[in-house]
C-alpha cells in the first residue's frame, strides 16, 4: 500500500497521458531507491483498483516500463524491478578524475573576422506588446488542420517511407505540389525538376550565394536592402554595390551604369514589397532588368518572400515567369504565409542549378523535414492554404488601413510613411526624434519595437523602422501607438 498511496500521484487534467504519469512515477521511485532491484510490483488489476483507473491504463503503464527495460515479467511469479537498471553510468577517464571548468576559448585558431556578424535574435518576451518587422499573426494559423495532417500521415502505410532518408531537393510530393501551385498562381512554366525545398528563404539565399560567389565578385543590392541577404553576400567575400531604391523600386539606370564598368556576378532584388521600404518594382523596370541580366550574363536572385499579400491591386507576375535565358533564381517562403517557425521555403531555377545546389546542401543538411513537407503539400492539395491566404489577406488589409490611420491621426508630422500596397509592415521615418531613444523608452513602457539600426548602411542613418501591423489586432495597434505617442 506504501507504493500505491505514496509513490503515484495522478492529475487527470494534465497534458501527459495517465499511463505515462504512472510509468514516470514508478521510474522516479526506482531512481530514488524507494523501489529496489528485484522488488515485486502489484498486478495490473490491483494497481488499477487502488488508483481508481481503468485496467487498460495500468497495463499500458507496465508495457511502457517493460519496453524501456525498467521492469521484467517472470511467468507465474509476477512483475519485478530489473536487477540491472537501464541507465548508462559512464566511466571517468583517468586523466579527467578531477573536475575542471570548461574552456572559454579553443586552443586552435579561428578566423572570427571571416564571418560577418548577424544581428542577434531570440524568442520575444511574450509579456510585452511587440511591433515586429512584419510577420504573420500566429493566432490565425489553421493549427488544428495542420496537426491533423501530421497525425493522419503517421497512421497511413503509404507515408511511412518519409521517415527514411530522402532527396536533398525535398520530397517529390511537395515539389510536384508547389510546381503546380506556382504555375497556376505566378505563371511559372516549371516542373518539379525546377524546384528545391529549403528551410525558409534565407537558406535559399545562402546556398545560391555559396554556389555562385567567390571572394571579390561584384554584387548589386538596393539602398537600402534586406540586411540579412547583404550580410550573406559579404560573408561569401563579395564586393557590394548599392543602387538607389525609389517609389518604383530598384533604379535600373544605376544598375546599367554599374554593368558598363564592372563585371557583375549577381543582383539581388525584392520585386514585391521591397525590404525594408515596401515599394514594388514596376513592370517596366522588371523587363529592363531581365534584359540587362541576359546582356551582361549575371545571376538575378528574385526574392518574392510575400507575393501572396496584396491589398489594393493585383500582383505583377514574377520576372521568373518571363525568363527565357536562365538568368533568374526565384526564391519564396511559407514562413510569411503561415508562421516563421515553419521553416519551409523554395528555390525555383533551371534544372542544372537545382542539381548543383542539391549537392551543396548534402554537405550541410542531408535533407529537409519530410513529414512536414508532405503535411504542407496536403494542405495545398485540400485547399486549406488557399483558404487561409484569402482569409488573412482580408484581415491584414483591415489592419493595414487601421494602423495607417492611427499613424496619421496620432503622430501627424512626427513621422513620414506611405501606405503599402501589400506586405505586413509600414516603413516609417521618425522626423524629429531619435528612433533609438524612442525604442528604449517604449521598451520601458511595455512595447518592443525596432530601433532602426539594422537598416542603416555606412554613414546613412534612415532613422526609420518597419512597423509590422499584421500580427497586431486593432486594439493592440491602438495600445502600441498610444505608447509611442507617450514616448515622443
Amino acid at each position: 500500500m506504501m507504493f500505491l498511496n505514496d509513490l503515484v500521484t495522478i492529475d487527470k487534467a494534465a497534458d501527459t497521458a495517465v499511463y505515462l504519469q504512472i510509468a514516470n512515477a514508478i521510474i522516479q521511485a526506482i531512481r530514488r531507491g524507494r523501489l529496489r532491484s528485484r522488488s515485486k510490483l502489484p498486478g495490473s488489476r490491483e494497481l488499477a483498483n487502488a488508483l481508481n483507473v481503468h485496467r487498460k491504463t495500468t497495463v499500458a503503464a507496465y508495457e511502457e516500463l517493460l519496453a524501456q527495460g525498467w521492469l521484467e515479467m517472470i511467468p507465474r511469479k509476477g512483475t519485478f524491478v530489473v536487477q540491472d537498471l537501464p541507465e548508462i553510468k559512464p566511466r571517468k577517464l583517468k586523466q579527467a578524475e578531477t573536475s575542471v571548468a570548461y574552456p572559454e576559448k579553443t586552443i586552435f585558431s579561428i578566423d572570427e573576422k571571416r564571418f560577418v556578424q548577424f544581428p542577434a535574435l531570440g524568442f520575444p518576451d511574450t509579456k510585452k506588446l511587440i511591433i515586429n518587422d512584419g510577420f504573420p499573426d500566429m493566432r490565425l494559423l489553421p493549427n488544428e488542420l495542420f496537426l491533423r495532417e501530421l497525425r493522419s500521415m503517421g497512421k497511413q502505410p503509404a507515408f511511412k517511407k518519409y521517415n527514411m532518408y530522402g532527396r536533398a531537393e525535398g520530397t517529390d510530393y511537395l515539389r510536384d505540389t508547389l510546381a503546380s501551385f506556382l504555375r497556376e498562381t505566378r505563371g511559372l512554366p516549371i516542373s518539379a525538376a525546377n524546384v528545391m525545398i529549403t528551410r525558409g528563404a534565407q537558406m535559399g539565399i545562402y546556398m545560391a550565394a555559396s554556389l555562385l560567389l567567390k571572394p571579390g565578385d561584384q554584387v548589386i543590392v538596393g539602398e537600402p536592402s534586406y540586411f540579412a541577404a547583404t550580410l550573406t553576400f559579404q560573408q561569401a567575400g563579395a564586393s557590394i554595390n548599392r543602387v538607389p531604391v525609389d517609389e518604383s523600386g530598384l533604379a535600373i539606370d544605376a544598375v546599367e551604369r554599374l554593368c558598363q564598368t564592372k563585371k557583375i556576378r549577381l543582383l539581388y532584388v525584392i520585386p514585391h514589397h521591397h525590404h525594408p521600404t515596401t515599394v514594388t518594382l514596376s513592370p517596366e523596370r522588371r523587363i529592363r532588368l531581365l534584359e540587362l541580366a541576359a546582356t551582361y550574363k549575371f545571376a538575378l536572385i528574385e526574392d518574392d518572400y510575400d507575393y501572396d499579400f496584396h491589398y489594393t491591386s493585383n500582383p505583377v507576375l514574377p520576372m521568373a515567369s518571363l525568363d527565357h535565358h536562365g538568368s533568374v533564381i526565384y526564391i519564396g517562403t511559407l514562413s510569411k504565409t503561415l508562421v516563421p517557425a515553419i521553416r519551409i521555403g523554395f528555390i525555383v531555377a533551371p534544372e542544372n542549378f537545382i542539381k548543383a545546389v542539391a549537392n551543396l546542401r548534402m554537405g550541410i543538411d542531408r535533407q529537409g523535414d519530410s513529414m512536414m513537407e508532405v503535411a504542407i503539400a496536403e494542405l495545398y492539395r485540400n485547399g486549406t492554404i488557399g483558404r487561409h491566404i484569402r482569409k488573412v489577406v482580408n484581415i491584414y488589409r483591415e489592419r493595414r488601413d487601421h494602423f495607417s490611420a492611427l499613424l496619421t491621426e496620432n503622430l501627424g508630422q512626427r513621422v513620414s510613411f506611405r501606405i503599402p500596397d501589400g506586405g505586413m509592415s509600414v516603413w516609417t521615418r521618425f522626423n524629429y526624434s531619435d528612433l533609438r531613444t524612442v525604442s528604449a523608452k517604449a521598451f520601458q513602457k511595455g512595447l518592443i519595437m525596432s530601433d532602426g539600426q539594422r537598416y542603416n548602411t555606412g554613414t546613412i542613418n534612415y532613422n526609420s523602422a518597419r512597423l509590422g501591423f499584421a500580427s497586431l489586432n486593432l486594439a493592440e495597434q491602438e495600445r502600441a501607438i498610444d505608447i509611442i505617442v507617450k514616448c515622443l
